[in-house]
Order: C-alpha cells, then sequence, then structure tokens
C-alpha cells in the first residue's frame, strides 16, 4: 500500500480511462486496507482507486509499479481478488495514506464481482504499456482558447456528467422517434380514406379501367390497411367489443369473398385482416367470436364449420346447391364434348379407311 499516493481523481492528458468496478476493497497484502469499499479505475498510465463515500479520498499507483500479478478464487464468504506483486517503493514518492508497509503486493477484493473483465484489461494494458509511448501532463495546444501549459484534466464527476448527457439524448431521440410515428399515423389514415375515394371512383368508372390495373389498385388499398380499426381501448370488452368488430369485418370482408367465389377459409381470412388492422393485431379467439356474430347481426356473412373441423367464412348468398349443380352442368357438358369429339373422330376414321379400300 506504500505505493499508492493522493491524487484528485482526474485523468490527465493522453490518459484514458480503460475500465471502472464498484464494490472494491483493498488489502495490504493479507490485511485490510483501513479504507471502505470503493471504486477501482483502470487507465491507460495508473490504478486508482476512489472512496464511495467521501470522493476527496482518492488514491493512485503507476502501473509501471506492477511486477506481476494472478486471480485468487473465490469461495464460501470470501470474494474473488487480483494479486498484484509491486517494484520497490521508487524514492521520489508523493504522499500517500501508507509511509511503510511490510508487504510488497496488494490485494483488490471485489464484492460486487466484475473481476474477470477488469483482470482481462489489466492484462492488455500491462501488454502494451501505453504509458511508456504516451506521457501524461502535456501541454495543450494554444487553438483551444486556454492558457499555455495548463494541462486538460477530466475527472470521475466529468465522466459520469459525460454518461448523463448521453442518456439524455438517447431520451430525447426516442421521444423524436416516438413522436414521428405519431404523425405516421395520422398520414395514413388520411391516405387511407383518400384511398376510399378512389376506390369509389373507381367503381363508377369501371369501363375506363382495365382489370388488370383494378385488381393492382386494390391490392395497394389492402397494404394500406384499415383506417379505424376496433380494438379493445376504444370500444371496450365482451360482447360490444365483438359486436363492433363484425360489423366492421362485414364491411372489409365483402369484396375480397365476392372475388374468390364466396368463401374463404378463416386462416385466409385471419391474415387478410391482420395485414389491414397494421399495428392493432386480432388474436385468433377475438376473431372467431366476432365471426359467430355475423348472422345474428344479420350481416351477408356467416361462419360455417365442417364436419372435419375447417371453418370458412361464406357469403349469406352462397349456395352450394347451385355450385353443385354449375359443377354439374360443366362436367355434363364436357363429357357431352367429348363423346360428340369421339363421334366425329370415329366417324371421320371410317371415312378413310372406305376412300383407300
Amino acid at each position: 500500500m506504500d505505493r499508492f499516493s493522493w491524487t484528485n481523481g482526474l485523468l490527465e492528458i493522453n490518459e484514458t480511462l480503460v475500465i471502472q468496478q464498484r464494490g472494491v476493497r483493498l488489502y495490504d497484502g493479507d490485511d485490510k486496507a483501513k479504507m471502505d469499499v470503493g471504486v477501482a479505475l483502470l487507465s491507460t498510465h495508473r490504478l486508482i482507486w476512489r472512496d464511495n463515500k467521501n470522493h476527496e479520498c482518492c488514491i493512485a499507483m503507476p502501473l509501471s509499479q506492477i511486477l506481476f500479478f494472478e486471480e485468487q478464487a473465490g469461495g464460501i464468504g470470501k470474494s474473488a481478488k487480483i494479486v498484484i506483486h509491486l517494484h520497490p517503493t521508487p524514492p521520489n514518492k508523493e504522499p500517500g495514506p501508507y509511509q511503510q508497509s511490510k508487504y510488497s503486493y496488494i490485494k483488490l477484493s471485489f464484492k460486487e464481482h466484475g473481476q474477470i473483465e477488469f483482470y482481462r484489461r489489466l492484462t492488455e494494458e500491462m501488454t502494451k504499456k501505453r504509458w511508456e509511448n504516451m506521457p501524461v501532463s502535456q501541454p495543450i495546444p494554444t487553438g483551444t482558447g486556454l492558457q499555455a501549459g495548463r494541462t486538460r484534466a477530466v475527472g470521475i464527476v466529468g465522466i459520469e456528467r459525460k454518461i448523463e448527457e448521453k442518456r439524455k439524448e438517447t431520451d430525447k431521440n426516442i421521444s423524436e422517434a416516438f413522436e414521428d410515428l405519431s404523425k405516421l399515423m395520422v398520414k395514413a389514415k388520411e391516405m387511407v380514406e383518400l384511398s376510399k375515394s378512389i376506390a369509389n371512383k373507381i367503381k363508377d368508372k369501371q369501363g375506363d379501367i382495365t382489370e388488370d390495373e383494378t385488381i393492382r389498385f386494390k391490392s395497394y388499398l389492402l397494404s394500406m390497411g384499415i383506417a379505424d380499426p376496433v380494438t379493445r381501448e376504444t370500444h371496450g370488452s365482451g360482447t360490444h367489443y365483438h359486436m363492433q368488430l363484425a360489423k366492421q369485418l362485414g364491411d372489409m370482408l365483402q369484396a375480397p369473398l365476392e372475388e374468390r367465389g364466396g368463401m374463404m377459409a378463416l386462416t385466409e381470412v385471419y391474415c387478410l385482416v391482420n395485414r389491414a388492422r397494421g399495428m392493432e393485431l386480432l388474436s385468433p379467439e377475438d376473431l372467431v367470436n366476432a365471426c359467430k356474430m355475423f348472422e345474428s347481426l344479420k350481416l351477408p356473412l356467416r361462419l360455417r364449420v365442417f364436419d372435419s373441423g375447417v371453418m370458412v367464412v361464406q357469403l349469406q348468398s352462397h349456395s352450394e346447391e347451385e355450385m353443385i349443380a354449375s359443377a354439374l352442368d360443366n362436367v355434363s357438358a364436357f363429357i357431352f364434348s367429348m363423346c360428340l369429339f369421339l363421334f366425329w373422330h370415329l366417324r371421320l376414321s371410317f371415312c378413310y379407311q372406305n376412300i383407300i379400300l
């Protein structure tokens, strides 16, 4: 401990803080030092220790005083330690807490862990020996506006101030990001209303627009979403929420069902609805409960469950009898066409054979 000298805890020019760790107690050899638990700071030039309660109690030791160091594992009721073996005390050493010590080594006891990273960074600094290439207390250039020969010092308080400023800047950036998101949501609602207006005009002038252009524009409208989706926050919970949701689904699913022949699987409906709702996602349970109310609300849709358990949403006007009859007509027409084709083919073949003979 007699290698430590009193210091103000400031970093000199060309000196950089490498790592700091709270909850570190100093040992003079195997004896606890008379100081309490504090913060250990490792810079490119020194090992610094500062008391947690009394910040004026700060001591430092040059890294050049370290001979070698080793880890000491912790145990039951014992903290892990780093044992640092030291060179003899230099004759020109500044005053410190200990004038003389019978030990040639100190220990850093880590009460709050962190010894592994501290040991790794200490190993790096002892290998690089940057204190030899970058001497401290160099004068600052005159362009800074400070007096010539004055040295720059960045203390622990300055480091903590920088951390606080960075945190405030981060909070500010997050707040601005959410403000931009709110503005985007407002613009999105305006765009959806505009898209509805354009869609109505398309219906009025269907003959002037090709079918491919209509399909492409409808896909754009779907990607833009619902302007004002029904949510629990706006319509409460329970039956009232599911009723309002069913009405909105009735308006939204009418056109897609007509385009798909009057029937859609519930899984397809779930994907379509949540894609249109954007960030206000709908749960599968809420979707099923809302679909069950189609018939009671006299909407043009209904939920149907097949014997296999498959659930579909279909139009009330969708008739299976008509679909079966239409399919039979198509099959009958196909069979008739095939029979007619075979009849004429055989007849032509017979005529051809007669001509040859």
